[in-house]
């Protein structure tokens, strides 16, 4: 006679082994004759106890699988259950009497399936289903019986954020409804097969950014049922520039493609007559760094319930990616010694910045300046969905006390006072420019808006600027936020130089207003051309729209009342530059040009001095000072020749080679002042790199790295650096000494792990020569493309 087989439900057990009895129970029968009734071997309690104490003292043998596939579904009746789902259901049946529970969910996450290929995010590395706001995405779930919409209850329940709150968004109950409106968060059934359902799930285009656990709530007669939140089901929500409704949408796909999709972007710096260039691994879609933007959102403390407005969180990024007060990603130094960490021009990329900085829990990593934080700044918003792109501003000028006007002050002999000198021009100046609507602000202030993460001022008692609006900047109206004052000295204020009375007082002597904010650069869009955007900033120089917005702009600075308006004058002084100016090693030549224009002869006294400063426009050491007497004819032109000797500046240079040279003084017969200052740099050699092997995924090639010391010294613990995105990681080589004039070769083998067209980027340091480095096109074919 057959043994009845008790269903699960129906035993009196308590716990995960209901038939477990420790040899103390009386079901010796049911264990005699259930293998007679060919069914599943019962579990053996004990052994199977022991086995998850100790697996390698008790391995499982082949009834032990079939037990333990038994024990780890998420229902323990699934098997009964399929055995018995051919049979026709009544309303009686076992089947209604469970609770509606959640066996699997499938978010459909894969990088090439349908969620990662229409929201943009395949390239991302990892597993994760990471999607942008203001769009469907799809999902499967498996569930313990079949869902009747008629009886039975589902929603999703999205939380992100330490206090997730159904007020603020970081709490979002997604509700099941017949058909998809759209702008909200709503799911609808869209197939079910079986037991499993696919959803098709929609978000509001305001949605709050940033990891989200997800669970599935159930509910039918028998009660309420929530599923287990697993991490491998978090969803990871985006910004979205595809999204007409999202505040960061750009119309252009081929913008969208540069600004927001392009892992590997171009940094300029140098000065406007030598503009020079570096390749950069942004690097946003790199293993880890996802995590990594999202913890520098962690670490400012900042409500998550914030994170859906992009001007919100471009601040937060420009305040986390400097130090000073919030512990953020990187430590500015502008001293010239990097003991204790990184010299800023060694680094290539973000993705080894942001990356220890995530592992090493928020401690900021050493250390940085201008191009360093714009590059990060670049790689956390694009990773983000932000559209971004880096920019350098040549002679930028930086205001300490809202006047929006250079000052320079001179004393009674003409001589700068250093100790007053607070404003100063950088020879060069990195920020980014993001891109968003700004509802905020009057109308036509929206695109491209400037933020600055390096740390010179603070706004609103924090080292943050921005985001500012281009078109504010442009046309003066210093008074809409974030910081536009700031941002509209560093590109269009005038030099005003003041000079010292026997009294103390100062009097404004002379002004120039040409003298900040040339060549602002960008990498052009699909190319690596340089993109010149000086008019997004500034209207031409010299114009009637320059001048209102200048006065426009000063008419809100501290110094208001001191502003004048450039005086008409007979003698004009400048300097100029031969070529691609001046190599390092060798001596610099200027050329100085003095025009008369009017019909009298005209004696003008110059005092000329020149200092090795940082870029930032301060200066280090004045290295010579000279002074000379020209005699300039009627309506004539002319033109000295100015030279600085290498022994002069050999022991001096610092980081990127810059030099200023000074002029000032008077003409005698009018006592009208002379004054400019001149910006250059010495030209660093670049590193010559040539590929080794074919460039195939798996197989192994080399570089090699030829370069040639242009200095007639030797140079000392030289380190080579080298990196590239889908080649290979950041590598140090230490070398060691390099003689006098000596070429080196250096070679590196790799092995590429991404098929498609890389850059492979390698830097030179030590402490003599900086702002060394080369770029190199690797072609990297497919593993199978390239198989015979």
């Amino acid at each position: 006679m057959p043994v009845e087989t008790r269903s699960a439900r129906d035993r009196s057990a308590v716990g995960r082994f209901p038939t477990v009895t420790l040899g103390f129970g009386e079901d010796t029968e049911e264990n005699v004759e259930q293998p007679k009734a060919k069914t599943a071997p019962k579990k053996n309690g004990c052994r199977q106890w022991l086995r998850k104490v100790c697996w390698c003292c008790h391995p499982k043998s082949k009834d032990d699988d079939i037990t333990d596939t038994l024990v780890t579904t998420s229902d323990e009746t699934e098997k009964e259950d399929e055995k018995s789902s051919h049979k026709p259901v009544t309303g009686g049946s076992e089947i209604h009497e469970l609770l509606l529970k959640v066996q699997s969910i499938n978010l459909m996450k894969n990088k090439s399936g349908e969620n990662r290929m229409e929201h943009h995010t395949n390239l991302y590395h990892g597993d994760n289903l990471i999607i942008r706001r203001g769009q469907s995405f799809q999902m499967w779930i498996t569930l313990s019986r079949a869902f009747n919409p008629n009886t039975d209850k589902l929603h999703l329940e999205l939380q992100t954020g330490p206090l997730p709150t159904v007020s603020k968004g970081t709490h979002v109950i997604v509700p099941l409804v017949e058909q998809l409106e759209g702008k909200r968060w709503e799911a609808a059934v869209v197939q079910q097969n079986d037991k499993k359902i696919h959803l098709s799930v929609s978000s509001p285009p305001t949605a709050v950014i940033g990891r989200y656990q997800l669970t599935v709530e159930t509910n039918c007669a028998n009660g309420p049922f929530s599923s287990t939140h697993d991490p491998a089901n978090d969803v990871y929500v985006l910004f979205n520039p595809w999204c007409e409704d999202d505040t960061v949408f750009m119309d252009s796909e081929d913008e969208k493609q540069e600004y927001v999709l392009n892992d590997v972007g171009r940094l300029y710096y140098g000065t406007e007559n030598q503009i020079g260039v570096r390749t950069w691994n942004f690097g946003q879609f790199d293993d880890g760094i996802l995590a990594a933007c999202l913890f520098v959102l962690e670490k400012s403390g900042t409500q998550s319930s914030g994170w859906g407005d992009p001007v919100n969180v471009v601040r937060i990024v420009s305040a986390m990616v400097n130090s000073p007060d919030d512990q953020g990603v990187l430590e500015g130094n502008w001293s010239g010694n990097y003991s204790g960490g990184t010299s800023p021009t060694v680094w290539s990329g973000s993705v080894e910045i942001l990356k220890e900085y995530h592992k090493k829990g928020g401690t900021p990593v050493k250390y940085g300046q201008c191009w360093v934080f714009a590059g990060i700044v670049t790689s956390v918003l694009r990773c983000l969905g932000i559209p971004c792109r880096p920019v350098t501003n040549f002679n930028s000028a930086h205001d300490t006390d809202v006047s929006l006007t250079t000052d320079v002050y001179l004393d009674e002999n003409m001589e700068p006072i250093d100790e007053l000198n607070g404003d100063s021009v950088w020879n060069f100046h990195v920020w980014n420019d993001c891109w968003m609507a700004r509802p905020d602000l009057p109308p036509g202030n929206g695109g491209w808006q400037a933020v600055d993460a390096t740390p010179q001022e603070t706004s609103q008692g924090t080292y943050c600027c921005g985001p500012a609006p281009l078109a504010a900047v442009r046309n003066g109206q210093v008074y809409l936020k974030h910081d536009c004052p700031f941002v509209f000295a560093e590109v269009n204020s005038d030099k005003i130089y003041w000079q010292r009375n026997v009294n103390g007082t100062f009097s404004q002597i002379y002004s120039e207003n040409k003298t900040v904010g040339h060549c602002i650069s960008t990498k052009a869009v699909g190319s690596d051309e340089r993109s010149d955007i000086t008019n997004l900033y500034k209207y031409p120089e010299g114009t009637e729209e320059e001048r209102i917005a200048v006065e426009t702009a000063c008419s809100y600075g501290s110094k208001a009342s001191a502003y004048s308006s450039p005086t008409a004058k007979d003698v004009s002084v400048e300097v100029t530059m031969n070529g691609q100016g001046p190599a390092m090693g060798k001596d610099a030549e200027l050329t100085i040009t003095l025009r008369n224009s009017s019909s009298e002869k005209r004696t003008a006294h110059l005092n000329g001095q020149v200092a090795v400063m940082y870029y930032t426009g301060v200066l280090k050491a004045t290295v010579k000072k000279d002074s000379v007497q020209v005699d300039v004819p009627p309506n004539e032109v002319i033109v000295t020749e100015w030279s600085l000797d290498y022994k002069d500046y050999k022991d001096q240079l610092i980081d990127q080679a810059a030099l200023m040279l000074t002029l000032s003084g008077r003409v005698k017969e009018t006592q009208q002042v002379l004054a400019t200052q001149f910006s250059f740099r010495l030209r660093t050699p670049d590193l010559i790199m040539k590929p080794i092997g074919k460039a195939a995924v798996g197989e192994r090639m080399a570089v090699e790295i030829l370069f040639t010391n242009p200095l007639p010294q030797v140079l000392k613990a030289v380190t080579f650096n080298v990196e590239g995105l889908g080649l290979l990681s950041a590598q140090k080589i230490k070398y060691g000494d390099i003689g006098s004039r000596a070429s080196v070769s250096v070679t590196e083998y790799f092995v590429p792990t991404l098929p498609g067209p890389r850059k492979l980027l390698a830097s030179l340091d030590c402490r003599q020569l900086t702002q060394v480095h080369g770029v190199m096109d690797v072609a990297v074919e497919d593993e199978s493309s390239s198989a015979p």
